[in-house]
């Protein structure tokens, strides 16, 4: 018995040393939010600009002011470890911090409801919460199973709506989601159809597209609505008022965040997603 509560005490001790030492930078929206929902934001020294939530991730120093990394940027808040998506960093930026002692995790993320489940206990695992990782996984799965149910009663004997989402950063710069894009995904969790089936990913948005997909619903992210000049102006392109969405004026505009990270907020993502898209104004 002895042996087993000095075992205990040794182990709760080195938890709390790991706890004191960790310096965590956090490199993608998806991550800091997974962080956060483990119980250790207070670990994360900097962030990058996508990462806007929680409020207490908002208020965190930037290692850049865009997506742009360098290894002296992210160096100079003299991080433990370093979490970023796979391909975020160059060869070069993580062989450059690892040499200076700073581990690099590189985390790829599956735009799917499992894949949710497996992205929050890697980072878990990599922060050596693999327990914690678990409860947090545990969780989501029941809320996620919760929303599902409620999908399934409330869209029950009901006609699919097609969504096509547009992403935008001004007129110049629109593309269209097709297949097997985490966008797809979260439309289809959200009991919704993607208006376009003959491409995967992203291709250039064209007006030829946009009237031959006729889709009910436009999603777009709120930046890339605003980037448009908004609802009114949205209309007002090309071939809009050629579609039911057009028609009947149904132009959603969502988070960014909310809507891309699958994590831990997938459920609140896909029941945002629902409530827009069953909620008559859509705006």
């Amino acid at each position: 018995m002895k042996r087993l509560i000095v075992i205990v005490v040794v182990l709760l001790v080195q938890q709390l040393v790991l706890a004191q030492d960790r310096r965590l930078i956090t490199l993608s929206s998806a991550i800091t939010e997974t962080v956060f929902g483990l119980g250790i934001g207070d670990d994360i020294v900097a962030t990058d600009v996508t990462s806007i939530s929680p409020k207490a991730a908002a208020a965190l120093p930037r290692v850049s002011k865009n997506r742009s990394l360098s290894a002296e940027g992210i160096m100079a808040f003299r991080p433990t470890m370093v979490l970023a998506p796979e391909g975020d960093l160059s060869a070069a930026v993580s062989k450059h911090l690892r040499s200076a002692g700073i581990e690099v995790v590189l985390l790829k993320q599956e735009f799917t409801e499992k894949g949710a489940y497996r992205f929050i206990q890697q980072v878990a695992d990599a922060v050596q919460l693999t327990e914690k990782g678990k409860t947090v996984v545990t969780a989501t799965k029941v809320t996620m199973e919760k929303i599902r149910e409620r999908i399934d009663v409330e869209t029950i004997g009901k006609k699919k709506p097609t969504v096509l989402f547009i992403y935008a950063r001004g007129t110049g710069t629109m593309s269209v989601s097709g297949k097997g894009s985490s966008i797809d995904a979260l439309i289809a969790m959200a009991g919704a159809k993607n208006a376009v089936q003959e491409f995967t990913e992203f291709k250039p948005y064209t007006t030829e597209a946009l009237v031959k997909a006729n889709p009910d619903v436009i999603l777009m992210f709120d930046f890339g609505a605003s980037s448009l000049g908004g609802k009114d102006a949205i209309l007002k392109m090309p071939g809009v008022r050629l579609t039911e969405a057009g028609k009947n004026k149904r132009i959603i505009s969502m988070n960014a965040s909310l809507l891309v990270n699958f994590s831990t907020r997938l459920p609140e993502s896909v029941m945002a997603l629902h409530q827009a898209l069953t909620n008559s104004s859509a705006f």
